[in-house]
């Protein structure tokens, strides 16, 4: 963390079906009103649609002007494959790559999980390194990746990946600002640097308590539980007192001088509106 002003940037997702791409675009103009310092787009499962994720990354770089960050995964990819969408970003005049590991795609055999060309993130970060001129940036966790034996084992590992030529990190979505400030805390005191970007999503359903945040691992504080028990059972009341949680959240966070608030934002361009106007940067 440090004293100057911290950035906003938001993560959208493209279209699941090509005939989706005027809503996606319209989103994109929206979302570009509130001025982020960068909009970072999603891969799908295995890479499965790293042509819309191209498509969308470059109407948002050069149709918007805003800088876009591509998310790359590796886990269902060769290294053909990585390089391939390597040349399209760059044709696109996309600079900048979220580099993820990414999640088992679920008709993955364990043959071919085992016989993966990149086992982990940093192994991607260091191909993309070597081979390409992209700005690079790393994924991590406030609350220790689900597969690593240890929060220091963990920190050792995200260690390494910055080592390999990741520049900024955006975390897993957190509820709780103090698991936040105690990981950036020991990232610096392990030598990690680099800017931490602060990712947030809008809780503003019981539904995303039930998926969203359990799939993540991440903890859901007292407080938050005490607003789900009380609002729960009214969707309008919940979405507002969810949006009000994540204003909190946030304020607090660049009060205490975050590097940065990356926002889910889950294309919601008019909730996401709503809690950027409330904030003070």
């Amino acid at each position: 963390m440090s004293a100057s002003k911290t950035t906003l940037s938001l993560e959208v997702f493209p279209p699941k079906k090509d005939d989706n791409f005027a809503n996606a675009f319209s989103t994109m103009d929206q979302l570009a009103d509130l001025k982020p310092s960068f909009i970072s787009v999603t891969y799908g499962a295995g890479g499965s649609r790293s042509k819309n994720t191209v498509e969308i990354a470059d109407y948002i770089q050069n149709k918007l002007g805003i800088p876009a960050l591509a998310h790359m995964t590796c886990v269902g990819n060769k290294k053909e494959d990585i390089d391939a969408v390597c040349t399209q970003l760059a044709d696109a005049n996309i600079s900048r790559v979220l580099a993820l590991r990414g999640d088992r795609p679920a008709d993955m055999t364990d043959e071919q999980y085992n016989g993966r060309d990149f086992a982990y993130a940093s192994e991607l970060v260091s191909h993309l390194k070597e081979h390409t001129d992209f700005t690079l940036f790393g994924a991590c966790y406030p609350e220790k990746h689900f597969e690593a034996m240890s929060t220091r084992a963990d920190l050792m590992h995200l260690k390494q990946k910055v080592e390999c030529g990741v520049s900024e990190l955006i975390t897993q979505l957190f509820m709780n600002n103090d698991v936040f400030y105690d990981f950036a805390d020991r990232a610096l005191a392990a030598g990690i640097t680099v800017p931490i970007h602060a990712g947030i999503m809008p809780i503003t359903s019981v539904k995303q308590v039930a998926t969203t945040i359990s799939l993540s691992g991440t903890s859901i504080p007292k407080a938050f539980s005490d607003l789900v028990a009380r609002y729960g059972d009214d969707p309008e009341e919940m979405k507002k007192a969810g949006i009000d949680y994540a204003i909190r959240q946030m304020q607090d966070l660049i009060d205490g001088g975050v590097d940065g608030i990356h926002i889910y934002c889950m294309n919601k361009p008019k909730t996401t509106a709503s809690i950027v106007s409330a904030l003070s940067f």
